[in-house]
């Protein structure tokens, strides 16, 4: 599975035959195939595997003030993306498997869970239709801003974590004027 991560991590997934994999985990390519059927299911495998990575990655570790939190979650979160670069584009873009199929189930999976960390860490049990819309928002902000960062690098990564922490708190000021609950979820926050 390393091997195979680390290839569509730096190459699209379409240029990764299972031969590359095989020479890549020094095992034989009947080997492969016996243990993932074809490229398809070792995509997705890894595809998993990476969901993972990344989860694990983004689970709160310091108990400190949401933002911070926040923040914290944010670098773990580039640190992921510069690592796998190729592989981050690729699966955001729509990569070589069918959006509606298991890839866009991971994706959306991966999506509901950043979500509920982000609800957990601002201490939210129930969000409002506001929130819930604000919140989701952000996560696409953040992705888009990913792959905006992997094509330019035109901005330092400090800065962009920084701009997207602002850009939540952006959010959220006018979610706060059409919700009491953001509000007093903002005032909490500042």
């Amino acid at each position: 599975m390393a091997a195979a991560l680390e290839l569509f991590s730096t190459r699209d997934a379409e240029d990764v035959s299972i031969d590359d994999v095989a020479a890549a985990a020094g095992a034989s390519r009947a080997l492969v195939y016996h243990y993932f059927g074809g490229k398809q299911e070792l995509y997705v495998a890894a595809l998993r595997s990476a969901a993972e990575q990344l989860e694990s990655r983004l689970r709160p570790h310091d108990g400190g003030r949401p933002l911070d939190e926040l923040a914290s979650g944010l670098t773990r979160y580039f640190d992921f993306v510069e690592e796998h670069a190729a592989g981050f584009a690729a699966l955001l873009r729509g990569g070589p498997a069918n959006r509606a199929g298991e890839v866009g189930e991971i994706v959306d999976g991966v999506r509901r869970r950043l979500f509920r960390l982000i609800q957990k860490q601002m201490r939210v049990e129930e969000p409002s239709p506001v929130l819930r819309t604000t919140l989701r928002s952000w996560i696409a902000s953040v992705e888009t801003a990913g792959l905006d960062w992997l094509e330019h690098r035109d901005v330092e990564r400090a800065t962009l974590e920084k701009m997207l922490i602002d850009h939540m708190v952006a959010l959220l000021g006018v979610a706060a004027s059409y919700d009491g609950d953001v509000a007093r979820l903002l005032e909490r926050l500042a």
